[in-house]
């Protein structure tokens, strides 16, 4: 895939590049970006480097993760990465991906990662066929599953022991959106189950 830019009211979604490194440097010293994300620690200058300057230009070209530097129209801040990740069935019948991100704190809740989210979400939907989208986060980001509600996504449960997270397994909190949540078609058809009838009290 060949790294695309998307645009929104207040920001710009383009590829990180070797200018964004001290940015991304200085954003992933916050201890909820490690908490939450894998992200390694400590984090060094030379992460930094390696992620603008190796990883994500390997991941769009080898179509692993389609991530986006976003940053503010109006004054060219870093606002965080907004990524579609775990692309393996998105050119199978599945048409599935995920959607993960992080934020600086600085850059927190102002409503940019949900305005950054809905965009790549439209852009996965129109652009990439994709038919479902999910969202995953460990029990207890609640920031991150914000984020996932102001962009549509249906909580559907919890996943126990989904996420490895400095040696062990995390259970997970999962949600989708679904092309028809936007109004938007599919090409595949969708057959939802059968909603149960109430079960009545025995007492």
């Amino acid at each position: 895939m060949d790294p695309v830019t998307l645009t929104t009211e207040r920001l710009l979604l383009r590829p990180f590049g070797p200018s964004d490194a001290e940015a991304v440097h200085a954003a992933c010293q916050d201890p909820e970006i490690r908490r939450w994300t894998p992200v390694p620690t400590p984090y060094r200058r030379a992460d930094a480097e390696e992620f603008v300057r190796e990883i994500c230009p390997e991941e769009w070209r080898d179509d692993i993760t389609y991530r986006f530097a976003v940053i503010t129209r109006d004054g060219g801040a870093l606002v965080g990465s907004m990524a579609l990740v775990r692309l393996a069935q998105l050119r199978t019948e599945e048409r599935q991906a995920e959607l993960g991100y992080w934020t600086v704190p600085e850059q927190r809740r102002r409503g940019y990662t949900g305005e950054a989210a809905r965009a790549v979400v439209e852009w996965a939907f129109t652009g990439l066929g994709v038919e479902r989208l999910e969202w995953c986060a460990q029990v207890g980001n609640e920031g991150s599953r914000a984020v996932a509600l102001a962009a549509g996504f249906r909580m559907e449960g919890i996943d126990r022991a989904r996420i490895v997270h400095n040696g062990t397994r995390r259970d997970a909190w999962r949600g989708a959106v679904l092309p028809s949540d936007w109004g938007l078609p599919q090409a595949t058809p969708y057959l939802p189950a059968p909603e149960r009838p109430a079960v009545a009290d025995p007492a």
